[in-house]
């Protein structure tokens, strides 16, 4: 999920994209928006990495990244990349 944060504690999810593709921990592709993930949970997904954003104070536009269990329809946090 893609994020925007500023200085006055505000958050936007821009979008997301889907790089579960990838050979020696490189992306082959990305795809955008992520087809496997139901529009619900990605929207969950977006606010989630909202919440996370406001809560570190965080600056800047940065790439939350999930890990989706498409079994269980459940996400886990990886990383926040700057």
């Amino acid at each position: 999920v893609q994020i925007v944060g500023d200085e006055h504690g505000n958050a936007v999810a821009l979008n997301g994209r889907d790089c579960s593709t990838q050979r020696r921990f490189q992306k082959i592709f990305e795809e955008g928006p992520p087809v496997i993930v139901p529009p619900e949970t990605f929207r969950q997904m977006e606010r989630a990495a909202q919440r996370l954003t406001q809560s570190i104070g965080y600056v800047g536009a940065g790439t939350v990244e999930y890990l989706f269990n498409a079994d269980t329809g459940n996400y886990f946090f990886l990383e926040l990349n700057p």
